[in-house]
């Protein structure tokens, strides 16, 4: 069997979870199956397996465009340019809306089967409206047109299967819940003072830590008020980069200009290596994950393998990760239909409880770190979600009756 994996995401140009998770799946999946990942980007690995090949995201015809839809329909017109050249694996695997056009001409033009793996669903992120204008509009269409024609949808946890269902006009045995896996040999405890003052982070001062994007999804509002109210010698690290708009920027900014006035605060603005982030967390005394809609959220999963106490909020699929008391503290929130908490004030309040109560108690929070470490070992190796993947694969082309029969 051949599988192709289309994303927008693939390394070295990853900006979020998804780009992680179709790397790790990519590598996983090419030790039982030959396979080819298109993504957006330059990248070109050769005959190996996984074989990658990119697609360029900029078209000259956008040039000096200023249509608020421009870079939904730069999408489209890269996720078309994905299938222009043969589809010849044995089935078709999208990530994310920005690749579902080519999904779907796969499936139409060259009679492949189609699955879908929902990272997020546009429906319950409104304010992608900022950052896409009318073209949320378009985002809206396609991932609605993709996920009620797949053959497949593969959701990242029970609670993204409910969306789906809840959402979208999709027959229940043709949604799975498979979630995200960690490669636990790449995220676990390496502490590196060395390295945290290098980015201006005091090793011998206990702090909490984000680390995201600069949106309203990941609730960076919600962490930054919580952080106003942590013990004034708590240091404050926000590792966060790739802003939605230069409005929500702005925000961020004057809110950190508060912030960093009334105690030690480090705001480190990049993309970060991987040793730099296993250095974080293994450093943090506490990682708030203040989502107000995460279907997964393998964030959490980074931290716990580092051994890092989870403190989030109770929404999506991270109550399938985080387990409460045991592997960190989860935090009730309830969100509008806008996407806003209903009650920010008393959730950033909860979050900056939960937040002292680690910073004070070392016993609890190494145990804590301890038991979230062997959670993720034991069960979330990309190895379980690679066979779980493959029985999808299996069903939509056939096999697994063929393997009956046989």
């Amino acid at each position: 069997m051949k599988a192709l994996l289309l994303t927008r995401e693939f390394p070295p140009y990853v900006y979020g979870g998804a780009g992680v998770h179709v790397a790790q799946l990519a590598r996983a999946l090419a030790e039982r199956i030959e396979v080819e990942v298109r993504c957006f980007g330059d990248q070109e690995s050769g005959p190996a397996n996984p074989h990658v090949i990119g697609t360029p995201f900029d078209d000259p015809v956008f040039a000096g465009s200023t249509h608020p839809a421009r870079d939904a329909l730069r999408a489209v017109v890269a996720s078309a340019r994905m299938v222009a050249r043969p589809v010849n694996g044995d089935v078709v695997h999208c990530h994310t809306w920005y690749t579902h056009w080519a999904g779907l001409v796969a499936q139409r033009a060259y009679r492949r089967p189609l699955v879908l793996t929902v990272h997020s669903l546009e429906p319950l992120r409104p304010w992608k409206r900022e950052q896409l204008g009318p073209g949320y509009d378009l985002s809206l269409w396609l991932e609605r047109t993709a996920l009620e024609s797949a053959d497949a949808v593969i959701a990242v946890s029970a609670s993204a299967r409910r969306d789906v269902l809840r959402l979208f006009a999709v027959a229940p045995e043709r949604v799975w819940a498979i979630p995200n896996g960690i490669d636990t040999a790449a995220w676990h405890r390496a502490p590196n003072a060395a390295l945290l003052a290098r980015y201006g982070v005091d090793p011998t001062r206990r702090y909490v830590l984000f680390l995201g994007r600069v949106s309203r999804q990941k609730g960076i509002d919600l962490f930054l008020r919580a952080a106003a109210a942590l013990p004034r010698d708590a240091q404050v690290v926000l590792c966060a980069t790739s802003p939605d708009t230069p409005g929500l920027e702005r925000e961020v900014t004057a809110q950190m200009r508060v912030l960093q006035a009334e105690r030690p605060v480090v705001w480190i603005r990049e993309m970060v290596p991987h040793d730099v982030a296993v250095a974080l967390f293994s450093g943090a005394a506490a990682f708030c994950c203040p989502s107000v809609y995460e279907p997964f959220g393998l964030i959490n999963l980074e931290a716990m393998a580092c051994e890092t106490p989870v403190v989030a909020t109770a929404v999506g699929g991270i109550p399938d990760v985080v387990r409460d008391g045991e592997t960190g503290i989860l935090v009730p929130v309830t969100v509008r239909d806008d996407g806003t908490p209903t009650d920010p004030a008393g959730v950033a309040a909860s979050l900056a409880g939960a937040m002292t109560r680690l910073l004070a108690d070392e016993p609890g929070r190494t145990a804590m770190g301890r038991r979230g470490r062997e959670r993720a070992v034991r069960e979330f190796g990309w190895d379980r979600t690679a066979a779980r993947v493959l029985e999808v694969y299996d069903a939509v082309t056939g096999r697994a009756g063929d393997k009956e029969e046989a």
